[in-house]
């Protein structure tokens, strides 16, 4: 065993980051969280501010789990790093930010840009070169928006990173991506090269503006001088490349097999099934996965435990009094009311899209409903029918990835929401699904110091991590009878959207109040 036996892994959240310090052997020596807010500046408009947020979160993480675990900075041997994928972030020659980050998919300012690229490149090109048709998850878009909105700012560019990226730059001064990052880079990462696409970039920006590529658990480096002496970890420590939290949060359940599916659900919801060949479909993300030889498709939602926070900040007053007074959780009292009302919520469907929806139907100007509402409704239907809603959507999404031939040998659950065991129960009866839950779900940051485990040399593949990293907490089978009895409410559900979908168009339209995009002069 290496004298370095200790792993940092970090990943910076949408509303929190969270790491780990964890032993070669799989024992964790010290957990820690830095909570922080989300910037909505606008309708439609997500932000962060980097420094602050997502560096000024790691180095607190850092020394919290250096001083609470006792172990020596000396004894940790790499570090790995995840972050909300597919942010956007400008910086100058000296790696500082430009502006606040444009986070992913819950932004969806760019839905014009994202509709001029697709004309002028066409869809059936950009899916053939970067898996994905473009959507408000799409860095493309939010680079040519950044350039056609901000122009000044734009031309002082020096490189557009991501959040792990850009704490990579700090960590090590070196301006990188990792290859699953970058696939979120369309259109102008080719997917099957693993390189940048010069023809998909050309429309957007130089390819001088992208950062160098490398695999996720390369050694990009290793602590600065300068970095050490914020974080307290050693100089020369090996930093990896890290990648999008979603990869390493299914790493983190063991999610290393075909047929095994992440399901995340986190601020957003992210479902990610292993494949032993690539499999493609115009509506998900096809790509290459962190395990050698293995494939990914994958669905992002836009929200997901979004929704059930908007609702405890907006209408759980009462609950949150109580926990504050007696610990008690304010989810757990709602989940608890929740459990209360029938399959259906006594006739309520919500469409979950509040911030646009990602896959399957890629509509960044899609907006959240609540339909069949009567004075008979309480804020527990309420609540009941906003985790029934990504439910539903979760659903939609698992049917399209049958299309392609990607059906789920079981669905393995991570995140927050996982903790709800309410919400568990009706995604198992509404897609009849198993839903396995390991034992312990800390989240990505797990993944994380295991992948930095095999950029530090320490482990050769996957099999430690099975072996003595990951076992299993319960399984949540699903009822048939209220399965049966989710049908008729899943085909409302679908419909819904088809029916509103010119009048949501029009609302987010006079949200914005935005002109047509013209194209970069």
């Amino acid at each position: 065993m290496p004298e370095r036996a200790h792993l940092i892994g970090v990943d910076v959240g949408t509303y929190s980051a969270k790491g780990v310090l964890v032993h070669s052997d799989g024992t964790i020596k010290a957990t820690a969280t830095s909570e922080y807010a989300l910037s909505i500046p606008r309708p439609g408009w997500a932000e962060h501010d980097a420094e602050t947020i997502w560096w000024g979160s790691f180095v607190r993480i850092v020394r919290t789990l250096l001083e609470q675990s006792g172990v020596a900075a000396s004894e940790v041997a790499a570090v790995g790093c995840s972050a909300i994928g597919l942010t956007m972030l400008p910086v100058d020659a000296d790696g500082n930010p430009l502006r606040p980050s444009i986070l992913y998919g819950i932004d969806t300012r760019a839905s014009r840009e994202i509709e001029y690229l697709t004309k002028e490149l066409g869809n059936d090109a950009i899916v053939a070169n970067s898996g994905s048709p473009l959507s408000a998850n799409s860095v493309g878009p939010k680079i040519l928006w950044f350039r056609n909105h901000e122009p000044e700012l734009f031309a002082r560019t020096h490189k557009v990173l991501t959040a792990s990226s850009y704490l990579g730059l700090k960590l090590t001064g070196e301006f990188v991506i990792d290859e699953y990052s970058a696939q979120g880079f369309a259109p102008m990462f080719d997917v099957t090269q693993r390189a940048w696409n010069p023809a998909m970039t050309e429309p957007i920006c130089s390819l001088e503006l992208l950062p160098g590529l490398h695999p996720t658990t390369d050694v990009i480096g290793t602590v600065t001088a300068a970095a050490a002496g914020e974080t307290g970890l050693v100089a020369g420590t090996p930093v990896i490349a890290g990648t999008v939290d979603a990869a390493a949060e299914a790493i983190s359940i063991g999610a290393t097999a075909p047929g095994e599916t992440m399901l995340m659900l986190g601020t957003t919801a992210f479902i990610t099934q292993v494949l032993g060949e690539r499999r493609r479909h115009g509506s998900l993300w096809s790509s290459r996965y962190l395990v050698e030889g293995t494939y990914a498709l994958s669905a992002g939602m836009a929200t997901s435990a979004a929704l059930t926070r908007w609702f405890k900040d907006n209408f759980a007053g009462a609950e949150q009094l109580i926990e504050e007074r007696d610990g008690t959780s304010a989810y757990q009292q709602l989940a608890e009311q929740a459990s209360e009302v029938p399959v259906g919520s006594e006739g309520l469907i919500v469409l979950p899209y509040f911030s646009g929806e990602r896959a399957p139907i890629h509509d960044a100007r899609a907006r959240g409903t609540i339909t069949g509402l009567t004075l008979s409704h309480t804020r527990k239907h309420v609540y009941r029918a906003l985790l029934e809603g990504v439910a539903y959507a979760i659903r939609h999404n698992l049917e399209v990835m049958a299309e392609a031939d990607a059906i789920p040998a079981r669905l393995i659950a991570v995140g927050g929401g996982a903790k709800n065991q309410v919400w568990l129960h009706i995604i198992a009866d509404c897609c009849n699904q198993r839903v396995d839950v390991p034992a312990q779900t800390i989240g990505a940051s797990f993944g994380d110091a295991y992948l930095a485990g095999i950029g530090a040399g320490i482990f050769r593949g996957f099999g430690e991590l099975r072996r003595n990293w990951i076992t299993l907490g319960r399984t949540i089978e699903p009822d048939e009878r209220n399965h049966s009895l989710y049908g008729p409410y899943y085909e409302i559900y679908r419909r819904c959207y088809s029916a509103l979908k010119a009048e949501m168009h029009d609302l987010a339209d006079l949200q914005a109040g935005e002109g047509a995009v013209s194209p970069p002069a």
